[in-house]
Protein backbone atom coordinates (compact mmCIF):
# COMPACT_ATOMS: atom_id res chain seq x y z
CA UNK A 1 0.00 0.00 0.00
CA UNK A 2 2.83 2.37 0.84
CA UNK A 3 4.48 1.73 -2.52
CA UNK A 4 1.24 2.32 -4.42
CA UNK A 5 0.55 5.54 -2.51
CA UNK A 6 4.09 6.77 -3.15
CA UNK A 7 3.77 5.96 -6.86
CA UNK A 8 0.52 7.94 -7.09
CA UNK A 9 2.02 10.91 -5.25
CA UNK A 10 5.19 10.81 -7.37
CA UNK A 11 3.19 10.73 -10.59
CA UNK A 12 1.07 13.66 -9.45
CA UNK A 13 4.14 15.67 -8.40
CA UNK A 14 5.91 14.81 -11.65
CA UNK A 15 2.93 15.97 -13.70
CA UNK A 16 2.72 19.16 -11.63
CA UNK A 17 6.44 19.82 -12.13
CA UNK A 18 6.12 19.31 -15.87
CA UNK A 19 3.06 21.56 -16.06
CA UNK A 20 5.04 24.30 -14.30
CA UNK A 21 8.44 23.85 -15.94
CA UNK A 22 7.45 23.31 -19.57
CA UNK A 23 5.49 26.61 -19.91
CA UNK A 24 8.23 28.44 -18.01
CA UNK A 25 10.94 27.06 -20.29
CA UNK A 26 8.88 27.79 -23.40
CA UNK A 27 8.17 31.34 -22.18
CA UNK A 28 11.87 32.00 -21.70
CA UNK A 29 12.67 30.65 -25.17
CA UNK A 30 10.06 32.92 -26.72
CA UNK A 31 11.28 35.91 -24.70
CA UNK A 32 14.89 35.27 -25.75
CA UNK A 33 13.77 35.01 -29.38
CA UNK A 34 11.90 38.31 -29.06
CA UNK A 35 14.99 39.92 -27.54
CA UNK A 36 17.10 38.65 -30.45
CA UNK A 37 14.57 40.04 -32.94
CA UNK A 38 14.54 43.48 -31.28
CA UNK A 39 18.34 43.65 -31.17
CA UNK A 40 18.89 42.66 -34.78
CA UNK A 41 15.93 44.64 -36.05
CA UNK A 42 17.29 47.87 -34.56
CA UNK A 43 20.53 47.25 -36.40
CA UNK A 44 18.64 46.43 -39.60
CA UNK A 45 16.77 49.76 -39.26
CA UNK A 46 20.12 51.58 -38.96
CA UNK A 47 21.40 49.85 -42.12
CA UNK A 48 18.14 50.69 -43.89
CA UNK A 49 18.60 54.39 -43.01
CA UNK A 50 22.15 54.29 -44.37
CA UNK A 51 20.94 52.58 -47.53
CA UNK A 52 18.18 55.16 -47.95
CA UNK A 53 20.76 57.97 -47.92
CA UNK A 54 23.10 56.43 -50.47
CA UNK A 55 23.22 58.69 -53.43
CA UNK A 56 26.88 58.65 -54.31
CA UNK A 57 29.67 56.10 -54.54
CA UNK A 58 31.08 57.39 -51.27
CA UNK A 59 27.78 56.66 -49.52
CA UNK A 60 27.75 53.15 -50.99
CA UNK A 61 31.34 52.61 -49.84
CA UNK A 62 30.42 53.75 -46.33
CA UNK A 63 27.43 51.35 -46.30
CA UNK A 64 29.58 48.45 -47.47
CA UNK A 65 32.21 49.22 -44.84
CA UNK A 66 29.56 49.44 -42.12
CA UNK A 67 27.89 46.12 -42.94
CA UNK A 68 31.31 44.52 -43.40
CA UNK A 69 32.41 45.49 -39.91
CA UNK A 70 29.09 44.27 -38.55
CA UNK A 71 29.38 40.92 -40.33
CA UNK A 72 32.95 40.48 -39.09
CA UNK A 73 31.97 41.36 -35.50
CA UNK A 74 28.77 39.34 -35.14
CA UNK A 75 29.23 36.65 -37.80
CA UNK A 76 25.97 37.65 -39.50
CA UNK A 77 25.34 38.08 -43.24
CA UNK A 78 23.87 41.40 -44.42
CA UNK A 79 22.52 41.98 -47.91
CA UNK A 80 21.09 45.26 -49.27
CA UNK A 81 18.92 45.03 -52.38
CA UNK A 82 17.09 47.65 -54.45
CA UNK A 83 13.40 47.70 -55.34
CA UNK A 84 14.00 45.28 -58.22
CA UNK A 85 15.77 42.78 -55.95
CA UNK A 86 19.28 43.47 -57.30
CA UNK A 87 22.09 43.35 -54.73
CA UNK A 88 23.44 46.79 -53.82
CA UNK A 89 25.81 45.76 -51.03
CA UNK A 90 26.66 42.48 -49.36
CA UNK A 91 28.74 41.26 -46.42
CA UNK A 92 29.06 37.52 -45.73
CA UNK A 93 29.60 36.33 -42.17
CA UNK A 94 31.97 33.51 -41.31
CA UNK A 95 30.76 29.93 -40.78
CA UNK A 96 27.90 27.86 -42.18
CA UNK A 97 25.40 29.41 -39.76
CA UNK A 98 25.74 32.73 -41.63
CA UNK A 99 24.59 31.31 -44.95
CA UNK A 100 21.17 32.60 -45.94
CA UNK A 101 18.45 29.93 -46.51
CA UNK A 102 16.98 30.63 -49.98
CA UNK A 103 13.36 30.02 -49.03
CA UNK A 104 13.48 32.14 -45.87
CA UNK A 105 15.38 34.92 -47.65
CA UNK A 106 12.87 35.04 -50.51
CA UNK A 107 9.90 35.34 -48.17
CA UNK A 108 11.56 37.98 -45.98
CA UNK A 109 12.63 40.04 -49.07
CA UNK A 110 9.13 39.88 -50.52
CA UNK A 111 7.61 41.18 -47.27
CA UNK A 112 10.20 43.95 -46.93
CA UNK A 113 9.73 45.16 -50.52
CA UNK A 114 6.05 45.58 -49.74
CA UNK A 115 6.92 47.79 -46.77
CA UNK A 116 6.53 45.24 -43.95
CA UNK A 117 9.25 44.52 -41.44
CA UNK A 118 9.91 41.08 -39.96
CA UNK A 119 7.84 40.95 -36.77
CA UNK A 120 8.28 37.28 -35.79
CA UNK A 121 11.10 34.77 -35.75
CA UNK A 122 11.04 31.00 -35.20
CA UNK A 123 11.34 30.27 -31.50
CA UNK A 124 14.95 29.62 -30.59
CA UNK A 125 15.46 26.40 -28.66
CA UNK A 126 18.61 24.47 -27.73
CA UNK A 127 18.35 22.30 -30.84
CA UNK A 128 17.64 25.07 -33.32
CA UNK A 129 17.23 26.83 -35.59
CA UNK A 130 20.93 27.61 -36.01
CA UNK A 131 20.15 30.85 -37.94
CA UNK A 132 17.22 33.17 -38.57
CA UNK A 133 16.46 35.65 -41.37
CA UNK A 134 14.89 39.07 -40.91
CA UNK A 135 14.35 41.95 -43.33
CA UNK A 136 13.73 45.67 -43.05
CA UNK A 137 12.39 47.88 -45.87
CA UNK A 138 14.52 50.77 -47.16
CA UNK A 139 12.45 53.94 -47.35
CA UNK A 140 9.15 54.90 -45.82
CA UNK A 141 5.52 54.35 -46.71
CA UNK A 142 5.06 54.23 -50.48
CA UNK A 143 8.71 55.13 -51.15
CA UNK A 144 10.18 51.64 -50.60
CA UNK A 145 13.41 51.66 -52.56
CA UNK A 146 14.87 48.38 -51.36
CA UNK A 147 15.38 46.06 -48.40
CA UNK A 148 18.01 44.99 -45.87
CA UNK A 149 18.25 41.23 -45.30
CA UNK A 150 20.08 39.86 -42.28
CA UNK A 151 20.97 36.23 -41.63
CA UNK A 152 21.71 36.06 -37.92
CA UNK A 153 23.35 33.05 -36.18
CA UNK A 154 21.50 31.97 -33.05
CA UNK A 155 24.41 30.34 -31.21
CA UNK A 156 24.48 32.83 -28.33
CA UNK A 157 20.70 32.78 -27.97
CA UNK A 158 20.63 28.97 -28.00
CA UNK A 159 23.33 28.86 -25.32
CA UNK A 160 21.31 31.23 -23.16
CA UNK A 161 18.18 29.12 -23.64
CA UNK A 162 20.11 25.91 -22.89
CA UNK A 163 21.55 27.38 -19.71
CA UNK A 164 18.21 28.68 -18.52
CA UNK A 165 16.48 25.40 -19.34
CA UNK A 166 19.18 23.54 -17.41
CA UNK A 167 18.58 25.81 -14.41
CA UNK A 168 14.84 25.26 -14.67
CA UNK A 169 15.35 21.48 -14.94
CA UNK A 170 17.71 21.50 -11.96
CA UNK A 171 15.21 23.51 -9.95
CA UNK A 172 12.42 21.12 -10.96
CA UNK A 173 14.49 18.07 -9.99
CA UNK A 174 15.41 19.66 -6.66
CA UNK A 175 11.81 20.58 -5.97
CA UNK A 176 10.67 17.11 -7.01
CA UNK A 177 13.24 15.46 -4.74
CA UNK A 178 12.22 17.66 -1.82
CA UNK A 179 8.56 16.94 -2.50
CA UNK A 180 9.35 13.21 -2.74
CA UNK A 181 11.03 13.29 0.66
CA UNK A 182 8.04 15.13 2.11
CA UNK A 183 5.67 12.65 0.42
CA UNK A 184 7.65 9.71 1.80
CA UNK A 185 7.45 11.18 5.28
CA UNK A 186 3.73 11.88 4.97
CA UNK A 187 3.12 8.39 3.58
CA UNK A 188 5.06 6.83 6.44
CA UNK A 189 3.16 9.00 8.92
CA UNK A 190 -0.18 8.00 7.40
CA UNK A 191 0.51 4.29 6.99
CA UNK A 192 2.44 3.51 10.17
CA UNK A 193 -0.75 3.21 12.27
CA UNK A 194 -2.43 1.29 9.43
CA UNK A 195 0.43 -1.24 9.28
CA UNK A 196 0.42 -1.49 13.05
CA UNK A 197 -3.31 -2.19 13.01
CA UNK A 198 -2.81 -4.76 10.26
CA UNK A 199 -0.19 -6.61 12.34
CA UNK A 200 -2.44 -6.49 15.40
CA UNK A 201 -5.45 -7.81 13.45
CA UNK A 202 -3.29 -10.56 11.94
CA UNK A 203 -2.05 -11.57 15.38
CA UNK A 204 -5.56 -11.51 16.81
CA UNK A 205 -6.86 -13.61 13.91
CA UNK A 206 -4.00 -16.09 14.47
CA UNK A 207 -5.17 -16.58 18.07
CA UNK A 208 -2.81 -14.24 19.92
CA UNK A 209 -5.21 -12.47 22.24
CA UNK A 210 -2.42 -10.23 23.52
CA UNK A 211 -1.96 -8.55 20.11
CA UNK A 212 -2.51 -4.80 20.32
CA UNK A 213 -1.92 -1.75 18.12
CA UNK A 214 0.83 0.28 19.78
CA UNK A 215 1.54 3.07 17.28
CA UNK A 216 0.39 6.46 18.54
CA UNK A 217 1.17 8.45 15.38
CA UNK A 218 -0.83 9.38 12.33
CA UNK A 219 -4.00 11.39 11.78
CA UNK A 220 -6.48 11.78 14.64
CA UNK A 221 -8.97 9.49 12.89
CA UNK A 222 -6.46 6.62 12.80
CA UNK A 223 -5.43 7.20 16.41
CA UNK A 224 -9.09 7.03 17.40
CA UNK A 225 -9.47 3.84 15.36
CA UNK A 226 -6.46 2.35 17.21
CA UNK A 227 -8.07 3.10 20.57
CA UNK A 228 -11.35 1.54 19.46
CA UNK A 229 -9.56 -1.54 18.14
CA UNK A 230 -7.59 -2.02 21.34
CA UNK A 231 -10.77 -1.66 23.34
CA UNK A 232 -12.48 -4.26 21.17
CA UNK A 233 -9.47 -6.59 21.45
CA UNK A 234 -9.51 -6.22 25.24
CA UNK A 235 -13.22 -7.05 25.34
CA UNK A 236 -12.79 -10.08 23.07
CA UNK A 237 -9.77 -11.34 25.01
CA UNK A 238 -11.57 -10.86 28.29
CA UNK A 239 -14.67 -12.68 27.06
CA UNK A 240 -12.73 -15.59 25.60
CA UNK A 241 -10.54 -15.73 28.69
CA UNK A 242 -13.58 -16.00 30.93
CA UNK A 243 -15.08 -18.72 28.73
CA UNK A 244 -11.88 -20.76 28.66
CA UNK A 245 -11.32 -20.23 32.37
CA UNK A 246 -14.83 -21.46 33.02
CA UNK A 247 -14.30 -24.58 30.90
CA UNK A 248 -10.94 -25.27 32.51
CA UNK A 249 -12.20 -24.62 36.05
CA UNK A 250 -15.35 -26.66 35.51
CA UNK A 251 -13.38 -29.55 34.03
CA UNK A 252 -10.83 -29.42 36.82
CA UNK A 253 -13.38 -29.09 39.61
CA UNK A 254 -15.54 -31.92 38.27
CA UNK A 255 -12.61 -34.30 38.07
CA UNK A 256 -12.27 -34.52 41.85
CA UNK A 257 -15.84 -35.64 42.66
CA UNK A 258 -15.79 -37.83 39.55
CA UNK A 259 -12.61 -39.54 40.70
CA UNK A 260 -14.23 -40.04 44.12
CA UNK A 261 -17.31 -41.50 42.43
CA UNK A 262 -15.21 -43.93 40.38
CA UNK A 263 -13.30 -44.97 43.50
CA UNK A 264 -16.54 -45.57 45.39
CA UNK A 265 -17.96 -47.62 42.53
CA UNK A 266 -14.83 -49.73 42.48
CA UNK A 267 -15.02 -50.20 46.29
CA UNK A 268 -18.67 -51.25 46.08
CA UNK A 269 -18.01 -53.90 43.42
CA UNK A 270 -16.85 -56.72 45.81
CA UNK A 271 -20.06 -56.35 47.83
CA UNK A 272 -22.45 -56.75 44.86
CA UNK A 273 -24.01 -60.16 44.42
CA UNK A 274 -23.50 -61.64 40.93
CA UNK A 275 -26.52 -60.97 38.75
CA UNK A 276 -28.22 -58.04 37.01
CA UNK A 277 -26.92 -55.59 39.61
CA UNK A 278 -23.32 -56.43 38.80
CA UNK A 279 -23.87 -55.73 35.08
CA UNK A 280 -25.49 -52.39 35.86
CA UNK A 281 -22.58 -51.57 38.14
CA UNK A 282 -20.11 -52.31 35.33
CA UNK A 283 -22.03 -50.06 32.92
CA UNK A 284 -22.11 -47.25 35.50
CA UNK A 285 -18.37 -47.59 36.01
CA UNK A 286 -17.80 -47.46 32.23
CA UNK A 287 -19.91 -44.29 31.94
CA UNK A 288 -18.01 -42.69 34.81
CA UNK A 289 -14.69 -43.47 33.15
CA UNK A 290 -16.01 -42.10 29.84
CA UNK A 291 -17.08 -38.91 31.62
CA UNK A 292 -13.59 -38.66 33.09
CA UNK A 293 -12.11 -38.89 29.58
CA UNK A 294 -14.50 -36.18 28.41
CA UNK A 295 -13.44 -33.84 31.20
CA UNK A 296 -9.77 -34.49 30.42
CA UNK A 297 -10.43 -33.62 26.78
CA UNK A 298 -12.22 -30.39 27.71
CA UNK A 299 -9.36 -29.42 30.01
CA UNK A 300 -6.79 -30.12 27.30
CA UNK A 301 -8.80 -28.13 24.73
CA UNK A 302 -9.02 -25.17 27.10
CA UNK A 303 -5.27 -25.27 27.61
CA UNK A 304 -4.61 -25.37 23.88
CA UNK A 305 -7.01 -22.52 23.12
CA UNK A 306 -5.51 -20.32 25.82
CA UNK A 307 -2.57 -19.72 23.45
CA UNK A 308 -0.03 -19.31 26.24
CA UNK A 309 2.64 -21.46 24.57
CA UNK A 310 5.13 -19.92 22.13
CA UNK A 311 6.09 -21.39 18.77
CA UNK A 312 9.54 -22.94 18.61
CA UNK A 313 11.74 -24.75 16.09
CA UNK A 314 11.53 -28.54 16.26
CA UNK A 315 12.39 -31.62 14.24
CA UNK A 316 9.20 -32.85 12.59
CA UNK A 317 10.79 -35.99 11.16
CA UNK A 318 12.20 -37.02 14.55
CA UNK A 319 8.85 -36.45 16.28
CA UNK A 320 7.01 -38.55 13.66
CA UNK A 321 9.60 -41.32 13.96
CA UNK A 322 9.32 -41.45 17.76
CA UNK A 323 5.52 -41.48 17.78
CA UNK A 324 5.34 -44.23 15.16
CA UNK A 325 7.74 -46.37 17.22
CA UNK A 326 5.64 -45.75 20.35
CA UNK A 327 2.38 -46.69 18.62
CA UNK A 328 3.62 -49.83 16.86
CA UNK A 329 2.92 -52.18 19.84
CA UNK A 330 -0.60 -50.76 20.14
CA UNK A 331 -1.26 -51.37 16.44
CA UNK A 332 0.14 -54.92 16.61
CA UNK A 333 -2.11 -55.67 19.57
CA UNK A 334 -5.11 -54.41 17.56
CA UNK A 335 -4.15 -56.50 14.52
CA UNK A 336 -3.23 -53.45 12.42
CA UNK A 337 -0.16 -52.61 10.36
CA UNK A 338 1.52 -49.24 10.93
CA UNK A 339 4.04 -48.15 8.29
CA UNK A 340 6.13 -45.01 7.97
CA UNK A 341 7.91 -44.73 4.63
CA UNK A 342 10.33 -42.19 3.19
CA UNK A 343 10.82 -40.21 6.39
CA UNK A 344 13.46 -37.50 5.99
CA UNK A 345 16.45 -37.53 8.32
CA UNK A 346 15.54 -34.06 9.54
CA UNK A 347 12.85 -31.55 8.70
CA UNK A 348 12.58 -28.43 10.83
CA UNK A 349 9.23 -26.77 11.53
CA UNK A 350 8.17 -23.88 13.75
CA UNK A 351 5.12 -24.76 15.83
CA UNK A 352 3.77 -25.12 19.37
CA UNK A 353 5.84 -27.40 21.63
CA UNK A 354 5.49 -31.04 20.54
CA UNK A 355 2.74 -30.04 18.10
CA UNK A 356 3.61 -32.80 15.61
CA UNK A 357 3.62 -35.51 18.28
CA UNK A 358 0.32 -34.40 19.84
CA UNK A 359 -1.44 -34.15 16.48
CA UNK A 360 -0.05 -37.50 15.34
CA UNK A 361 -1.14 -39.14 18.62
CA UNK A 362 -4.72 -37.98 18.00
CA UNK A 363 -4.70 -39.26 14.39
CA UNK A 364 -3.16 -42.65 15.26
CA UNK A 365 -5.52 -43.08 18.21
CA UNK A 366 -8.43 -42.36 15.87
CA UNK A 367 -7.11 -44.96 13.41
CA UNK A 368 -6.77 -47.65 16.14
CA UNK A 369 -10.38 -47.07 17.16
CA UNK A 370 -12.04 -47.10 13.76
CA UNK A 371 -9.89 -49.16 11.36
CA UNK A 372 -10.93 -52.85 11.47
CA UNK A 373 -8.41 -55.56 12.36
CA UNK A 374 -6.16 -56.46 9.44
CA UNK A 375 -6.12 -52.90 8.12
CA UNK A 376 -3.11 -50.77 7.25
CA UNK A 377 -2.21 -47.22 8.31
CA UNK A 378 0.58 -45.39 6.50
CA UNK A 379 2.38 -42.23 7.64
CA UNK A 380 4.21 -40.05 5.10
CA UNK A 381 6.14 -36.79 5.51
CA UNK A 382 6.80 -34.44 2.61
CA UNK A 383 8.01 -30.91 2.14
CA UNK A 384 8.79 -28.25 2.51
CA UNK A 385 6.45 -26.86 -0.15
CA UNK A 386 5.15 -23.32 -0.03
CA UNK A 387 6.94 -22.83 3.28
CA UNK A 388 5.12 -25.72 5.01
CA UNK A 389 5.77 -29.37 5.75
CA UNK A 390 3.02 -31.95 5.23
CA UNK A 391 2.30 -35.13 7.22
CA UNK A 392 -0.27 -37.60 5.81
CA UNK A 393 -1.90 -40.39 7.79
CA UNK A 394 -3.79 -42.67 5.38
CA UNK A 395 -5.80 -45.79 6.29
CA UNK A 396 -7.82 -48.37 4.38
CA UNK A 397 -10.72 -48.46 6.84
CA UNK A 398 -14.41 -48.08 6.06
CA UNK A 399 -14.08 -44.32 5.62
CA UNK A 400 -16.73 -41.63 5.98
CA UNK A 401 -19.09 -40.22 3.29
CA UNK A 402 -17.81 -37.02 1.67
CA UNK A 403 -20.61 -34.89 3.11
CA UNK A 404 -19.68 -35.81 6.70
CA UNK A 405 -15.89 -35.63 6.55
CA UNK A 406 -15.62 -32.00 7.61
CA UNK A 407 -17.72 -32.79 10.69
CA UNK A 408 -14.98 -35.11 11.92
CA UNK A 409 -12.89 -32.09 12.96
CA UNK A 410 -15.70 -30.63 15.05
CA UNK A 411 -16.10 -31.05 18.78
CA UNK A 412 -17.93 -34.12 20.05
CA UNK A 413 -18.30 -35.33 16.46
CA UNK A 414 -19.24 -39.00 16.24
CA UNK A 415 -21.06 -41.05 13.61
CA UNK A 416 -24.23 -42.85 14.71
CA UNK A 417 -22.66 -46.26 14.08
CA UNK A 418 -19.71 -45.38 16.34
CA UNK A 419 -21.57 -44.18 19.42
CA UNK A 420 -20.26 -47.06 21.52
CA UNK A 421 -16.60 -46.53 20.57
CA UNK A 422 -14.60 -45.26 23.58
CA UNK A 423 -13.52 -41.63 23.43
CA UNK A 424 -14.66 -38.10 24.13
CA UNK A 425 -15.01 -36.86 20.53
CA UNK A 426 -12.52 -34.07 21.18
CA UNK A 427 -9.28 -35.63 19.93
CA UNK A 428 -9.46 -34.42 16.34
CA UNK A 429 -10.80 -31.02 17.41
CA UNK A 430 -7.82 -30.57 19.73
CA UNK A 431 -5.43 -31.69 16.97
CA UNK A 432 -6.99 -29.22 14.51
CA UNK A 433 -6.69 -26.41 17.07
CA UNK A 434 -3.01 -27.22 17.73
CA UNK A 435 -2.28 -27.18 13.99
CA UNK A 436 -4.10 -23.87 13.53
CA UNK A 437 -2.37 -22.15 16.44
CA UNK A 438 0.95 -23.40 15.05
CA UNK A 439 0.30 -21.58 11.78
CA UNK A 440 -0.79 -24.64 9.79
CA UNK A 441 -3.96 -26.68 9.48
CA UNK A 442 -5.54 -30.12 9.55
CA UNK A 443 -7.58 -31.52 6.66
CA UNK A 444 -9.43 -34.75 5.97
CA UNK A 445 -10.10 -36.37 2.59
CA UNK A 446 -11.02 -39.74 1.15
CA UNK A 447 -8.39 -42.38 0.43
CA UNK A 448 -8.24 -44.40 -2.79
CA UNK A 449 -9.82 -46.94 -3.06
CA UNK A 450 -11.27 -46.65 0.48
CA UNK A 451 -10.53 -45.19 3.84
CA UNK A 452 -9.53 -41.71 5.01
CA UNK A 453 -6.49 -39.46 4.71
CA UNK A 454 -5.73 -36.97 7.46
CA UNK A 455 -3.11 -34.39 6.49
CA UNK A 456 -1.71 -31.67 8.71
CA UNK A 457 0.62 -28.86 7.71
CA UNK A 458 3.16 -27.05 9.90
CA UNK A 459 5.19 -23.99 8.83
CA UNK A 460 8.91 -24.30 8.16
CA UNK A 461 11.37 -21.71 9.54
CA UNK A 462 12.69 -21.00 6.02
CA UNK A 463 11.25 -21.47 2.53
CA UNK A 464 12.80 -24.25 0.50
CA UNK A 465 14.78 -25.91 3.31
CA UNK A 466 16.41 -29.06 1.88
CA UNK A 467 15.98 -32.53 3.35
CA UNK A 468 17.23 -36.00 2.50
CA UNK A 469 15.44 -39.34 2.36
CA UNK A 470 16.63 -42.17 4.58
Amino acid sequence: MRRRLLVVLMVLMGVAALLLCVPLADAYARGRTEHLLLQRRSEAVRFADLADRTGTEADRAELSAEIGRYAQLYGASVTVVDAAGATVARAQGAGPAARTPPAAASEARRRALTGRSTDRLPTVRPWGPDRVVLAEPVGRDERVSGAVLMTVPTGAARRDVTLRWALIAAGAVTAFAAAALVAAGITRWLLRPVLDLDRAVEGLAAGSLRARAVSDTGPPELRRLRRHFNGMAEAVADSLGRQRAFVADASHQLRNPLATLVLQLENVEPHIVPGPGLAEHARALDEAERLEELLDGLLELARVESGTARRADQDLAGAVRRRVEAWEPVFRAAGLELAAEGLPRELRVRALPDAAGRILDALLDNAVKFVPSGGRVEVRVSGPSGGQALVRVADDGPGVPAGRRELLLGRFARAPEHQNVPGSGLGLAIAEEIARLSGGGLEVAGNDPRGLVFAFRLPCPAEGQPYTER
